[in-house]
C-alpha cells in the first residue's frame, strides 16, 4: 500500500484567515464537487507564495461563493490572498486517476488539468 495524490486544486487563492475558529480549510462545494475532495478530509495545503505547509480537514464552503478560509491555527500560517494548492491523498494498492483542477483568481473552475 501507498499513499497516492487523489484530487488536487491548484491556484487557489485565500480569502479569509479566521484565527478564532477551532480549526480546518473552508471550501467552496462547488470546488469539492468538481476535485472529489469531501468534507473532514484531511488534505495537504501549500502556499505558493510563503512556502508554508500544513496538514488539515475540510469544512464545506457556501456552493459558488468562491471562498477559501484558513481556520485556527493555520491562519497564522498561510494568510489572505495568498495562492495555495490544496491535496487530498488516497491509501491504495494501485496508483489512481487524479482530480486535479485548475481554477482562476476568483476562485471559480477553469479546467481539468
Amino acid at each position: 500500500m501507498r499513499w497516492f495524490l487523489h484530487a488536487k486544486i491548484h491556484k487557489a487563492i485565500v480569502t479569509e484567515a479566521n484565527l478564532d475558529y477551532i480549526g480546518s480549510i473552508t471550501i467552496d462545494e462547488e470546488l469539492l464537487d468538481k476535485s472529489g475532495l469531501q468534507a473532514g478530509e484531511k488534505v495537504l495545503v501549500v502556499s505558493n507564495d510563503s512556502g508554508s505547509r500544513l496538514e488539515t480537514y475540510i469544512i464545506v464552503g457556501t456552493r459558488n461563493s468562491g471562498i477559501i478560509c484558513m481556520n485556527g491555527a493555520s491562519a497564522h500560517l498561510i494568510k489572505k490572498g495568498e495562492e495555495i494548492i490544496i491535496m487530498g491523498f488516497e491509501l491504495s494498492d494501485q496508483s489512481l486517476l487524479v482530480k486535479n483542477i485548475l481554477v482562476d483568481s476568483n476562485n471559480k473552475f477553469v479546467k481539468y488539468l
